[in-house]
């Protein structure tokens, strides 16, 4: 029987964080269970839904920053670099922490998902999965191919033990520590 890349990964972080560090920066790469990853370059539409949620979250909470692609330090083994589509975190929280910052005091993270073929295994599940083991509050997951907002929270253990979802349209409550109310119906404006 062969491992899998989840008991054995294919490079370390060190090295991993060396082809980051060198890679053309029209090439954005995570390491995703211990497996470096290219980050697929967004569309009009996923840039547009990331301001959509940036304007709200500073409007109702002025004292946290939504940050895009902040680079994160996630997943408990093997350890993984994440730069979720978008990570909100207190006011100058990342300010002096580098390019992989810490998960801790980050309050959520955000994936809005692309047209691509492996959304589904990196957004809906290896991410989510990373994020719950980093123990980041709330993981909101935008995902245009069913036209919802998934809300993930409480993690324990590695997983999100809620998980709610939403269609466009509707009012979204995002959990404390967020505590945003998000307006969904412009959303309806980007479905397929």
């Amino acid at each position: 029987m062969t491992p899998s890349t989840a008991d054995h990964a294919q490079m370390s972080v060190e090295e991993f964080e060396q082809l980051a560090r060198t890679a053309p920066e029209t090439v954005t790469l995570e390491f995703i269970r211990g497996r470096p990853e290219v980050k697929p370059v967004p569309d009009g539409d996923h840039g547009t839904i990331f301001m959509w949620l940036l304007r709200q979250c500073m409007q109702q909470r002025a004292d946290l920053d939504l940050h895009p692609e902040q680079g994160l330090a996630v997943e408990a083994y093997p350890q993984g670099r994440a730069r979720p589509d978008g990570t909100l975190a207190p006011r100058r929280h990342f300010a002096g922490k580098g390019e992989w910052a810490p998960a801790d005091g980050v309050l959520m993270t955000v994936e809005v998902t692309s047209y691509d073929y492996d959304t589904d295994r990196r957004d809906r599940t290896e991410k989510r999965d990373g994020h719950a083991a980093a123990d980041i509050p709330v993981y909101l997951l935008i995902d245009r191919d069913n036209d919802t907002l998934v809300v993930h929270s409480e993690p324990e253990k590695g997983r999100y033990r809620q998980q709610t979802t939403y269609g466009y349209g509707d009012t979204v409550a995002l959990p404390a520590p967020v505590d945003v109310t998000l307006d969904t119906e412009e959303l309806k404006d980007y479905a397929r």
